[in-house]
């Protein structure tokens, strides 16, 4: 399963990120990767079903249909508290680095309000800038993979050199621990002008910068968005930065649990919700739903949490969802299950590359594939789009 890692500073929200991203509804919770230890749990990004545009009744086996909505599972790892200097091993940060090398991308929670200094103590609002946690993070990502270099840079270089290997492999080889690929070290090494066995600590920083730019893609998540003085802050890290998501956690998790009441009516990543019980209500907890209403959904169009869990998979990852099933007639699997599954992939996949990720046996006897939906053989070389529907055939 795809993981992404949730970080920041201690007392930004990373936790309630964390919380209100997987924290389910009773039936949801019935999904059986629902908890998977105490620092991993499933969240769901959202993409439309087939299902209503066929007017089908899908019968999902690794996701969930709501309404309509296909709810996809991802797993979330919370990872420990950042501080500066992690990179050399200060507070937590042997087993942030360790939890790094696990994801494919980055939710960075912080505190919009201003209102946590650089070590996470609470402090004024506004009193420290949270653009500065964001440089932060990015240093101690860049030092901590330039620690791994560094240590064996000369003898890199020397091999290069001596055997005639491209410089590339050799750094891949060198950061195989990472779940960093061949790829984006090729597509980063273009951004040093300077030959590699001339590159300075500056042209390896440099390197490294970009690298985890494509590598390990980060979303910036500006919680406590409802906060007085995040409102400036938010404007400021959008002038800065292209991935930021306006969000308030804590507010999130209220809705949720308003909603499992029975109070309201609400779905992740919604603009607003309906009270279905208002005399149930006190006072309080009127003015809170009021509050969220005006200060967030109303000025920022949802929470911010599904948002972001979307933006991360779709736009940063740059995924796909596709429907295998067996049955193109059909649109089903060998059960009778229609539109079983939902699979996310690389935007610009093929065929080939779905049939293994559905199963290695299946990749290697794959002939062609044909669009469930016209009923056509594609071919091999034809791109994946988002919500096909596939049916692989094998030898």
């Amino acid at each position: 399963m795809l993981q992404i890692a949730v970080t920041g500073k201690p007392n930004v929200g990373k936790s309630s990120f964390f919380n209100a991203a997987t924290l389910a509804e009773a039936e949801v919770a019935s999904y059986p990767f629902t908890t998977i230890d105490t620092n991993k749990a499933v969240a769901f990004v959202v993409t439309d079903c087939p299902c209503q545009e066929l007017d089908l009744v899908c019968n999902p086996k690794n996701s969930r249909c709501v309404d309509g909505k296909r709810m996809i599972p991802v797993e979330l790892l919370d990872v420990a508290g950042l501080v500066p200097g992690a990179h050399e091993g200060r507070g937590l940060g042997n087993k942030f680095l360790d939890d790094l090398r696990q994801a494919g991308a980055f939710i960075h929670v912080i505190d919009a309000s201003g209102s946590t200094d650089e070590e996470g103590r609470p402090c004024e609002p506004g009193s420290h800038d949270p653009l500065e946690d964001v440089e932060f993070l990015q240093h101690e990502l860049t030092m901590w993979l330039f620690g791994i270099l560094k240590k064996n840079w000369n003898r890199l270089i020397r091999k290069a050199l001596s055997e005639k290997i491209d410089f590339s492999r050799i750094l891949a080889e060198q950061l195989s621990g990472t779940g960093i690929g061949l790829e984006s070290i090729v597509e980063a090494k273009k951004a040093v002008e300077a030959e590699y066995h001339e590159w300075k600590d500056d042209d390896i920083i440099e390197f490294l910068d970009v690298l985890l730019q494509t590598a390990k893609p980060m979303l910036i998540v500006a919680n406590k968005a409802d906060i007085h003085g995040a409102e400036e802050n938010i404007g400021r890290l959008k002038e800065k930065y292209d991935n930021v998501v306006p969000a308030s956690a804590e507010a999130e998790i209220a809705l949720k649990k308003a909603s499992e009441a029975g109070f309201i009516k609400y779905s992740p990543g919604a603009s607003d919700f309906e009270i279905l019980k208002p005399e149930k209500l006190n006072e309080n907890q009127k003015k809170a739903l009021n509050f969220i209403k005006e200060n967030l959904l109303q000025k920022y169009g949802s929470t911010g949490i599904q948002e972001a869990l979307n933006k991360v998979i779709f736009d940063l990852l740059d995924m796909v969802v596709v429907f295998p099933v067996e049955d193109e007639h059909k649109l089903s699997d060998k059960d009778g299950n229609i539109l079983p599954d939902a699979i996310l992939i690389n935007r610009g996949a093929h065929p080939r590359d779905l049939a293994y990720v559905i199963h290695t046996d299946i990749g290697d006897t794959f002939m062609h594939a044909i669009d469930a939906r016209s009923g056509r053989r594609v071919s091999s070389d034809y791109v994946l789009e988002d919500s096909d529907i596939i049916t692989i055939i094998c030898r």
